[in-house]
């Protein structure tokens, strides 16, 4: 559970470098895929689905 909580926190920053920096290209799209390959293995993944689905209630009740 370690090492997974690590590479969450690997690839999280790793995403948010490249995608800040406008890098598009098979390396960010990789690292990205790793990111949420890792996330959804968490303790997160009910957190990360609950915002979610809280985000396209609160998109449905504007239209």
């Amino acid at each position: 559970m370690i090492l997974t909580l690590s590479a969450v926190a690997l690839f999280g920053v790793l995403a948010l470098v490249l995608l800040r920096g406008r890098h598009v290209g098979p390396f960010s799209a990789l690292v990205l895929f790793l990111f949420g390959f890792f996330t959804a293995g968490t303790g997160a993944a009910g957190t990360i689905r609950a915002v979610c689905l809280a985000v396209a209630n609160a998109a449905r009740q504007i239209s």
